[in-house]
């Protein structure tokens, strides 16, 4: 059986490297050996989210590891036959559980039967894709490949609290000529709609927040303030959507104790008119997720505003996997990436 090894210091040095490793480890059966793992990070190796990631691997696919705990910087993964079923993960703390299924989603798309997944944990966490994002613009941006998914929220789960809920559904990938990931053409009309969620905070935050909103320069339609009260801990997210007629995309950013509600809103209003501004399609968080699929389909193609060192470091570690490379080619204002298969 053939392995492949991954320096986990590459490029970006952080989780995604390890769950995308898993992800393509399961999908091809090629072992896995990864070292350095999360270096670049200011508390490196394992930790209990990428653990989590790590059983559900295993739970998936039948397979075993060596290097699975704390801190671990080093790990070994054996895959075995991909199965369906039913699956919890738990990830024992607010981690987020958006990142666990981004993990097991691919092989489960290529397993024989439906599955579904529960996982605990985080549901709205900086600096990973927030429920939102995942039911909204992750799910339909796939099915354009034959991927077909579908999600629920349980319960809200902010950080750093967790206790949160989520599930999907898993359809079997039946690939058609006609069910290709291409996102390129430009021209869509669409609304910018704004959400606030708010758990065990005063009203005059997301009251403020609304306020800072409307004065952002942004066309926004119509902004809901949505009071979660079935959150562990407190927590404040505020969302705009731009909502076209085929697809969503979703952008999010997040308060936190001490973090000034002037910079909450910076962080989505200006990622938005970036977007908005290059006329592109696919925007910088969704561009990294699709690379996988467009791999395992041997095609694909859209156009981003930004190629993240997330997307670079995905390249890389797609092509270790899968025979394909990837193309980027700057057209004006944004970004061509393009799949194709190696002969």
């Amino acid at each position: 059986m053939e392995t492949v090894s991954i320096d986990g210091s590459m490029g970006e040095g952080g989780g995604q490297i390890l769950r995308t490793s898993l992800a393509l480890s399961c999908i091809t059966g090629k072992r896995l050996h990864i070292e350095k793992i999360r270096s670049a990070r200011r508390n490196p190796g394992l930790a209990k989210q990428h653990l989590c990631c790590l059983e559900a691997a295993c739970q998936i696919c039948t397979g075993e590891s060596k290097g699975g705990r704390l801190g671990s910087e080093v790990l070994d993964f054996q895959p075995g036959a991909i199965r369906s079923g039913q699956f919890h993960f738990d990830i024992g703390s607010a981690g987020s559980g958006s990142l666990v299924i981004q993990t097991v989603l691919p092989a489960l798309f290529l397993a024989k039967e439906s599955s579904s997944v529960v996982v605990t944990g985080g549901t709205h966490n900086p600096l990973a894709p927030p429920f939102d994002f995942l039911s909204e613009t992750f799910l339909p941006a796939i099915a354009a490949g034959g991927f077909h998914g579908s999600c629920g929220l349980v319960r809200w789960g902010f950080f750093p609290a967790g206790g949160g809920k989520m599930n999907i559904e898993v359809q079997p990938w039946q690939k058609r000529c006609q069910e290709v990931i291409e996102l390129c053409k430009q021209g869509e009309d669409f609304q910018i709609q704004g959400r606030i969620y708010t758990a065990k905070l005063p009203i005059r935050i997301a009251q403020r927040q609304r306020r800072l909103l409307m004065q952002s320069g942004l066309n926004i339609q119509d902004i809901e303030h949505i009071e979660v009260t079935d959150s562990d801990g407190p927590g404040n997210a505020v969302c705009l959507r731009l909502c076209g007629s085929n697809r969503t995309t979703v952008f999010t950013s997040f308060g936190m104790r001490g973090k000034r509600s002037e910079e909450v809103i910076s962080e989505v209003v200006n990622p938005v008119k970036h977007f908005v501004d290059s006329g592109a399609v696919v925007d910088r968080f969704l561009a990294d997720q699709l690379l996988v699929y467009m791999g395992i389909a041997n095609g694909g193609c859209y156009t981003t505003d930004v190629i993240s060192g997330h997307s670079e470091t995905n390249m890389e570690v797609i092509k270790k996997f899968l025979p394909v490379d990837f193309s980027v080619e700057q057209q004006g204002s944004y970004f061509q990436v393009r799949c194709r298969a190696i002969q």
